[in-house]
């Protein structure tokens, strides 16, 4: 047991200590005053979103980009509230060019196929994903922009965090993000990008279609971003990259309760065996045996199977590399805040994703008023 244990520890303790390396090896870029040529088509999917999309929209308004250069493009999909009447009452006021689509359903995933309906339809060479419980930031466009001008690429992904609250549930889900986006830059600087989040991501639509968009993957309901990306990443790597920048960060909301978010993460899971990236693949099974090792581990020392002194120091190993990633991370996104509530959430955390990772086996999960089986 202990020798299974120590190479766990130690592939886990190998594995984010890669990414942290990595992290700094993706340098940070900053925007430059040169004139604006690349021209955007901004898709955004909703479903039910009417408390959310004023906020989105008025963060669509205040978008420092030329209007002339970008479109938004908001795919309806049967939304049963008032989304659409506040998109058409945007539509009449805003200097902006939107417009509103209904999804055309052909697959078992409503947002992928939201997002191939709004292809068709969009005018421009580049194509950003963005949710409609998101906020914009006003030089978005304009950084893209730049990052494209000054580099050859043809997939974009950039950095996304969860807006702050006064409560643990929304610290626990933004440690958790900073985790992810820790191992998402990280994957990049060490040459093995694997992550990405579909609340700002960019790809050229004329890679789309050569990568005959989400073909193979419209069975699984989520992965609209990660399963583009392995395509990308597949057919030349070169040609993908992350956007290290302040003024690229897309805001977007934390789930609101612990069922949510559990529904939300079952959602996320459910589509990891369906991975053909490797690495993406090692990562998961590395990072769930290190969880349940601290699970199991928590459990052997009640029954008296394994003392309290090598539970501590099982603890304290995940405890400081995790917080090495998490505060580097914590430190770009300016939310080091939320690190003196780490503790607290490094003890729940394993004990929660091995929940999740069990749950996606056996059960579906509801997302967005509707019910998807496993």
């Amino acid at each position: 047991m202990m020798l299974i244990s120590f190479f766990i520890i130690l592939s886990y303790v190998i594995l984010i200590g890669s990414f942290a390396f990595g992290f700094n090896k993706v340098h940070p870029f900053k925007d430059k005053n040169i004139i604006p040529k690349t021209r955007f088509s901004v898709i955004i999917p909703f479903r039910n979103e009417a408390k959310n999309l004023p906020q989105l929209l008025e963060s669509i308004n205040q978008l420092q980009y030329p209007k002339d250069l970008f479109e938004i493009l908001l795919i309806n999909d049967a939304s049963e509230d008032d989304s659409a009447d506040l998109i058409n009452n945007f539509i009449t006021s805003s200097a902006v060019f939107v417009k509103l689509l209904n999804n055309k359903r052909v697959s078992a995933s409503p947002k992928k196929d939201a997002i191939t309906t709004a292809i068709a339809e969009a005018k421009n060479e580049w194509i950003i994903t963005t949710d409609a419980d998101c906020i914009l930031p006003d030089l978005w466009l304009n950084t893209f922009d730049v990052f494209i001008q000054e580099n050859q690429v043809e997939c974009i992904v950039a950095p996304v965090k969860y807006t702050a609250q006064n409560n643990f549930l929304n610290t626990f889900q933004i440690l958790d993000l900073l985790s992810l986006q820790g191992a998402t830059i990280g994957g990049f600087g060490i040459d093995k990008p694997f992550l990405c989040n579909g609340a700002n991501f960019g790809y050229k639509k004329d890679l789309f279609k050569t990568l005959n968009g989400f073909d193979g993957n419209t069975e699984t309901t989520s992965g609209d971003d990660i399963f583009l990306l392995e395509k990308a990443v597949k057919l030349n790597p070169k040609t993908v990259s992350y956007l290290k920048s302040d003024t690229a960060i897309v805001n977007t909301k934390a789930q609101p309760t612990w069922k949510t978010l559990i529904s939300q993460r079952i959602r996320w899971a459910a589509k990891t065996s369906r991975y053909n990236n490797w690495f993406g693949k090692l990562t998961g099974s590395i990072v769930l045996f290190a969880n349940l090792l601290i699970v199991l581990a928590f459990i052997f020392t009640l029954l008296e199977t394994m003392t309290t002194k090598n539970l501590i120091y099982l603890l304290m190993i995940k405890f400081s590399i995790d917080l090495y990633l998490i505060n580097k991370s914590a430190q770009f996104f300016n939310q080091k805040d939320v690190m003196k509530f780490y503790l607290f959430g490094f003890l729940i955390y394993p004990f929660f994703s091995v929940y999740v990772a069990i749950a996606s086996l056996f059960s579906g999960y509801e997302w967005k008023g509707r019910k998807f089986k496993k």
